[in-house]
């Protein structure tokens, strides 16, 4: 019988949740399954893993295989790196604590560059918001102004209409002095 470590999907059509067990090969995708391990959302960003590292570690090593997606899930959480150093313990390359150490500062850098990677998506979805909103800004000015300019054209329009004579009169007082300066 081979055991495989694979994902088993529930949730619904657009928003699956998947679980990472640990099952025969020849069940189903979503049958039977010997033990869960955890848990994987891939509708969060970043995708959002659950994983008991001791249990996937105790598998990984009694031989279980894991699939393709699966693997690259346990390589990001470290059992893979995990399985590498403690096969090079059994072999007496090096010790254990060595292999801890290593595994503990490959953690933290992890740690670090997923910290400094969610700092910066966030400012950057700040910077993004900040200039949408100065865009949104600049049209609402430029609409104000506008129906400022419409405002006056009609205001003065109806100052036009209701004051008819004026204008009359100042172009017949103009005609008279444009004839004198052609005289």
């Amino acid at each position: 019988m081979s055991v495989k470590i694979r994902l088993t999907k529930r949730g619904r059509k657009s928003l699956a949740i998947f679980d990472i067990v640990v099952t025969n090969s020849k069940t189903a995708r979503d049958g039977k399954y010997i033990e869960k391990l955890g848990q994987y959302n891939p509708n969060t960003h970043p995708a959002s893993i659950v994983l008991n590292d001791q249990k996937a570690f105790e598998w990984i090593m009694t031989g279980a295989q894991p699939t393709d997606t699966a693997r690259t899930i346990l390589s990001e959480a470290g059992i893979m790196f995990r399985k590498h150093l403690q096969i090079g313990v059994n072999k007496g390359a090096i010790t254990q604590e060595a292999a801890d150490k290593r595994l503990g500062d490959w953690k933290a850098e992890k740690e670090s560059a997923k910290s400094s990677a969610k700092g910066s998506l966030e400012q950057t979805k700040a910077a993004a918001r900040k200039a949408r909103l100065e865009a949104e800004a600049k049209v609402a000015a430029t609409r104000a102004e506008s129906i400022k300019l419409k405002a006056l054209a009609v205001e003065e329009a109806a100052v036009a209409a209701a004051n008819p004579a004026p204008a009359a009169e100042a172009a017949s007082e103009e005609a008279p002095a444009a004839e004198t300066a052609a005289e």
